[in-house]
């Protein structure tokens, strides 16, 4: 792994965990307080604290203080790292497949 595809490595692991997933889609729509998250969901609070932490050190979320609430919200930058990682990704397939058709178009053509 490079040191450029590390952080896409850690938000994807991250991401794995279908809880922290489903915390992760849920923050979409905008920014919101643990408690918020933690409502209607199948584990407890403190879980979903311990599932954030995770995002957050994946730098998939952040967090501020709002009086005695810590609110949460989608960093765009740990997007982009797992974007970026994909888009190298596809960019790597899309030359390989090139040069495989102008292999058989050679080879035709010979």
């Amino acid at each position: 792994m490079s040191k450029k595809s590390a952080p896409a490595a850690t938000a994807l692991a991250a991401l794995a965990d279908p809880t922290r997933r489903q915390l992760f889609e849920r923050l979409r729509s905008g920014p919101r307080a643990v408690g918020e998250l933690a409502r209607g969901g199948t584990v407890s609070r403190p879980a979903v604290s311990q599932h954030l932490a995770v995002l957050k050190a994946a730098g998939l979320v952040r967090d501020t203080a709002a009086g005695t609430r810590r609110v949460y919200e989608i960093d765009p930058k740990g997007l982009a790292a797992i974007r970026a990682w994909l888009d190298d990704m596809w960019g790597g397939a899309l030359q390989n497949f090139s040069a495989e058709l102008e292999k058989d178009n050679d080879e035709r053509e010979s």
